[in-house]
């Protein structure tokens, strides 16, 4: 048996949905610009030779429905809206079938981003830890399974605060699908059960202040609720 100078954390699990069993929460992953217009309203434009990544830790996840702290060092935290990718299977050079076949549900995410501290990062061109790997900035809702969402087709995501609508864009505006996110970052990553892919987000980005609650929807999936204690 092993024996810790002190307890372990508790492991990360996202409740899933009609199952009392919760999925153990691995490595979380983000792709960043993947809506057209988003990319173009933070002054950029989509690569489409191949998608980007960045990665957030472990600590950055939070369940639905919890009450979190405005973050530290930072005085324009921003909201992001994001489908977020579930696997179940191991995905290594993956094709399509297997990318596909990997996949074991979606839930809605939010990338919540300290977009000061990421402005810093890219002007200096140094890393984006600071804005985007901050505790509690990655809240998951409950997964579900992908045969109960089915095709992305028709499907909206949308983003409330207070409830003002501030983001709302149909999944097929995604420059990349869920599947060719698995097939791409299978060819740098031994991908597997526990790890998350973050989507990237639609237009319509901004600042969320202390008190504020934010509501993440897509069509098939169970809300997200996240809010910022006064």
């Amino acid at each position: 048996m092993t024996e810790f100078l002190f307890p372990p954390a508790d492991a990360a699990a996202i409740p899933v949905h009609g199952q009392v069993a919760k999925y153990p929460l691995r490595r979380i992953f983000c792709v960043g610009r993947n809506y057209a217009a988003h990319a173009a309203e933070m002054g950029g434009e989509v690569d489409r030779e191949a998608p980007w990544y960045f990665t957030k830790s472990i600590a950055a996840y939070c369940a639905d429905n919890e009450t979190v702290p405005y973050p530290d060092g930072t005085s324009n935290y921003h909201y992001e809206v994001e489908l977020v990718v579930v696997l179940g299977a191991s995905a290594h050079h993956a094709d399509a079938e297997h990318a596909e076949a990997a996949i074991f549900g979606y839930a809605a995410g939010l990338d919540m981003t300290r977009r000061d501290l990421q402005q810093i990062g890219k002007d200096n061109r140094r890393p984006w830890s600071l804005g985007k790997d901050v505790e509690c900035s990655a809240p998951i809702g409950t997964i579900t399974p992908k045969a109960e969402f089915g095709s992305l087709q028709t499907k909206q995501i949308a983003l409330t605060v207070n409830g003002a609508l501030r983001q709302n864009a149909q999944l097929t505006d995604m420059v990349w699908s869920p599947t060719e996110l698995v097939m791409h970052l299978s060819r740098f990553y031994r991908l597997g059960a526990g790890d998350v892919i973050m989507t990237g987000t639609p237009a319509g980005v901004g600042p969320v202040v202390a008190g504020d609650t934010l509501l993440a929807t897509i069509d098939g999936l169970l809300p997200l609720t996240h809010k910022l204690a006064p």
